[in-house]
């Protein structure tokens, strides 16, 4: 990846919607000015014209749920395939080891993969570690944000389990850490924990971003969530969650009520949790994905991310939020559109962003795909992108093919002979 100063950018020309109408697009600053048809007269501001002939536009990728300091760990720590239980311990073991320079190198290559492929807001958790250091990790990222400030939008995420003292959370929240998380269904009284993490989110008054329910079946900590900050003024998000896609129908809709009510947004990891779900089953594997269809016809708000890349929690992985949305209708049953809008408007809801995308008065945070249709774009995820981070040009790829001719074809035979 080669580096640039961002271009302004002042219009785009010829680019296709996800309704398939073609458009040209003013933008002002960081925000969409107007959305015309191809052709038609745009209001004049500053900045370069894009041609997006034969690209499908929307709004930028968001990834609600990173883990960016354990990012491209696998190789150097060469974790048994397994569970998630597996993937904490040798997590933990190489965690005690942990370099801060390593750490930002490796989550710098990450967000950088994520830019490209047109995601241009990353929510991360970081770990609070075990050892003599437990802010490794935090300052890489503290570090991480700073260097990305103005071509992406990087939110931090104090991830501690029960043992992690309140005075790390605080330590963690003073260098820079935005948000309080933690995983309370692990504890060994997962209802303490929650209770603990929210009271500490409260005292500070910041959001809070759980992992919940994370296993097929367990702990319950979701709907006591849910009842601990009802009515509550700061963001607060549910990751994981694939113990509900287990729940009967009508269980599953009192606790999706109670989400409603507690304005939770809800946030599926489908790569993730495809890989760490159903390791214990002998035959029909069950596949633990958040029933985030079910959810958002019952109201509640829903997002989907990758979660981890090539770390011991996940060995795949491209930074690629098309690669979301693509598991989503193959895995998760939604509709391409509906997927789509779980990777970047849902997402950027449940971030509490700004609303983004090819609309006049939205937030110009925009990607470009080459396609013909949105349907072709989530199915093909062609690597020819152009991304748009607050009306700037942040990254942009070119893919050229050069395919070998075919043997000369047969000539045809006429009819009758």
């Amino acid at each position: 990846m080669s580096a640039a100063p961002p271009v302004t950018i002042a219009a785009l020309r010829g680019a296709r919607l996800a309704s398939g109408a073609l458009v040209d697009i003013a933008i002002d600053g960081d925000e969409v000015l107007a959305v015309v048809p191809a052709g038609s007269p745009l209001p004049d501001t500053e900045g370069e014209t894009l041609d997006l002939t034969g690209y499908v536009v929307t709004a930028a990728g968001a990834e609600p749920h990173a883990h960016l300091d354990k990012s491209q760990s696998w190789d150097a720590i060469r974790p048994p395939f397994g569970d998630l239980e597996r993937a904490i311990e040798s997590w933990h073991a190489y965690a005690l080891t942990l370099d801060e320079d390593d750490t930002l190198d490796r989550a710098r290559s990450t967000a950088l993969r994520m830019l490209a492929s047109g995601i241009t807001s990353v929510r991360t958790h970081v770990d609070l570690l075990r050892g003599d250091d437990a802010l490794t990790g935090v300052r890489a990222l503290v570090r991480l944000r700073a260097e990305l400030e103005g071509i992406m939008d990087v939110e931090l995420v104090a991830l501690g389990g029960p043992t992690v003292p309140d005075a790390v959370f605080e330590a963690a929240l003073d260098a820079g850490v935005d948000l309080v998380g933690g995983a309370p269904h692990l504890a060994d009284d997962p209802i303490a924990d929650l209770e603990r993490l929210v009271a500490l989110a409260r005292r500070h008054d910041v959001g809070l971003d759980l992992h919940t329910d994370e296993s097929l079946a367990g702990a319950d900590t979701l709907a006591a969530y849910a009842r601990l900050v009802t009515g509550w003024h700061r963001p607060r998000t549910a990751g994981h969650c694939v113990r509900l896609s287990m729940m009967p129908a009508a269980d599953l809709i009192a606790l999706a009520d109670g989400i409603r009510t507690a304005d939770i947004g809800v946030i599926a990891l489908p790569l993730t949790n495809l890989y760490l779900q159903g390791w214990d089953a002998e035959h029909a594997v069950p596949r633990g994905i958040a029933p985030i269809g079910r959810l958002k016809a019952a109201g509640v708000r829903v997002a989907a991310g990758a979660d981890n890349v090539r770390d011991p929690f996940n060995p795949v992985g491209r930074c690629d939020h098309l690669e979301t949305a693509s598991l989503l209708v193959s895995a998760g049953h939604l509709a391409p559109e509906e997927a789509m809008d779980a990777v970047t408007v849902g997402a950027r809801d449940v971030m509490g962003l700004p609303v983004a995308g090819p609309v006049a008065g939205a937030r110009a945070d925009l990607v470009a795909v080459r396609g013909d249709s949105l349907g072709e774009v989530v199915a093909f995820a062609s690597a020819d992108r152009v991304v748009l981070h607050r009306g700037r040009l942040v990254s942009r790829t070119s893919v050229s093919t050069r395919t070998a001719a075919p043997a000369t074809a047969p000539s045809p035979v006429p009819i009758g002979k």
